[in-house]
């Protein structure tokens, strides 16, 4: 009998993925960076192997461009050896990484007292679900488990008709001259990173957050950008694809945290980042609707002041093994061309991991750090 031929993984660019790319062409990187810290010892082969195992499950991690789709090509993300000590401002995590000459996915290893694991993606291919999916197939390939894949090739469409109903999105209003928050005058072209880790791990991250970042803003109103799994109208799916929508929301001086969680509740409620698919991005995008008005963003004025993504919690027994045991995972957001600044939060036990990345310009550091420090106090309180 002939065996049945497996045909090779190939899924259509979708609208999403699309976004990205024009966003890559301004010429800032689109990638997400997750950061594994903990306590014992990780070895660079078995990670090799382990990476193989794992993105041969999950060939969405071994992309590559090919006109209007991606294609697998087998290419496994290489594990990287960095010397301890190794800090954000090495060239490693500023690198950005080609969906057309490939790879879309690299490991770094961090070796010392505390080893360290980054896991680098392409945002254009992947997301975070997506990307900690793989992970967690990584380590479990290390314990010596059968690794779960997501061989899946669905796109956005998928999930709009797996919605259902859903009510019109309102046109979002264009707002092209928020003014910086964080700093003033020329922004270097890496991100400026600040970690904080918080002893709480409240309800509500995001609107918590969102109001205190709200008592910094420079005039009465904001516009935050809050990214919506699509993965939750389809739980069956198993992808690594970028997956991942947004609800655009308007933000008040002084707002109260519970205020903007009722809002967040309602977008969800009623699939507002399901809505905002059927939009006409090149006609009715509240950023810019093409790459000029992209370009036009200098860094002096923003449309969006903030995204804060709220990774939920995380099982440290997911990314431990035998000799490995997590204690801290956190992500180093991308810049956006058109957001101030990006927020992410991480769940670890009874703390949240906190990372915000913005422009590093005259005044940034301090301003950044004291704003990190209201967000903080917020989710204590």
């Amino acid at each position: 009998m002939t065996p049945t031929a497996v045909r090779p993984y190939t899924r259509r660019i979708s609208p999403i993925e699309r976004g990205y790319l024009n966003a890559a062409a301004t010429g800032t990187p689109q990638l997400i960076q997750m950061v594994i810290e903990g306590e014992g010892t990780l070895e660079a082969d078995a990670l090799r192997q382990a990476a193989r195992a794992a993105t041969l499950a999950s060939p969405g991690l071994a992309v590559r461009r090919s006109g209007a789709f991606w294609r697998a090509t087998g290419t496994v993300p290489e594990v990287v050896e960095l010397p301890a000590g190794t800090g954000l401002d090495d060239p490693f995590f500023h690198r950005d990484l080609s969906v057309v000459a490939g790879p879309v996915c690299e490991v770094g290893l961090i070796r010392g007292e505390q080893p360290q694991l980054i896991v680098r993606a392409s945002h254009i291919v992947t997301d975070g679900r997506g990307l900690r999916q793989w992970i967690a197939d990584l380590f479990r390939a290390l314990r010596g488990e059968d690794v779960a894949g997501c061989p899946d090739t669905v796109d956005d469409g998928h999930f709009r008709a797996a919605a259902g109903d859903v009510p019109p999105s309102p046109a979002a209003a264009r707002l092209t001259g928020l003014p910086t928050i964080i700093g003033r005058g020329p922004a270097g072209t890496r991100p400026l990173w600040l970690r904080r880790k918080v002893p709480a791990g409240p309800s509500g991250v995001t609107a918590r957050a969102a109001a205190a970042l709200s008592r910094h803003l420079a005039t009465d109103t904001g516009r935050l950008i809050v990214p919506v799994d699509l993965r939750r109208h389809d739980p069956a799916v198993r992808s690594t694809a970028n997956l991942t929508s947004q609800m655009v929301l308007d933000l008040r001086r002084d707002d109260s945290w519970k205020r903007v969680h009722s809002t967040l509740v309602r977008a969800l409620l009623t699939k507002a980042e399901v809505a905002v698919l059927d939009r006409d991005f090149l006609r009715d995008n509240p950023f810019a609707n093409n790459l000029s008005e992209a370009r036009e963003l200098d860094g002096s004025r923003f449309p969006c002041t903030a995204i804060i993504t709220d990774h939920g919690e995380v099982d440290p027994r997911t990314y431990s093994t035998p000799d490995f045991r997590l204690t801290s995972f956190s992500t180093l957001p991308m810049l956006v061309p058109y957001a101030e600044m990006f927020l992410s939060a991480c769940r670890v036990g009874d703390s949240t991991e906190l990372t915000l990345s913005c422009r590093d310009r005259p005044g940034a550091r301090e301003t950044a750090d004291s704003l990190l420090t209201d967000v903080a106090e917020a989710l204590r309180s």
